[in-house]
């Protein structure tokens, strides 16, 4: 069984910027940073780094999608080097609030139909 298969929901490409905090498990800040968007679900993002970030962390993320600003927490569940300066980070969504999952499913269903 491949990792596609194991998925939920499906995900779309997407290219929008994204900033990050990571905090330890006493939600202490211990990393900042940009990234964008490499594909997105209802349940999770890929989110493409210029720093690799560690797998124990919690992450908030702030997406632009459209023009709404949502704020996420979420899990790291992979991390996969790319190159010397780049890394790819697997983000499952965690304690998505209704709203936005819904702004969430509407970009994805707008995304799918363009």
């Amino acid at each position: 069984m491949t990792e596609s298969d194991k998925r939920v929901n499906s995900r779309v490409s997407s290219k929008n910027l994204i900033s990050y905090v990571c905090m330890d498990e006493n939600d202490k800040i211990v990393e900042s940073g940009m990234g964008r968007t490499l594909n997105v679900s209802e349940s999770g993002i890929m989110l493409e780094t210029h720093n690799n970030i560690n797998k124990n962390l919690n992450i908030l993320l702030s997406i632009v999608l459209e023009e709404t600003l949502i704020d996420i927490k979420g899990k790291i569940v992979h991390s996969k080097s790319i190159d010397k300066d780049k890394y790819n980070i697997g983000i499952q969504f965690v304690g998505l609030d209704d709203t936005s999952r819904l702004q969430m499913t509407k970009f994805i269903r707008e995304f799918k139909s363009s």
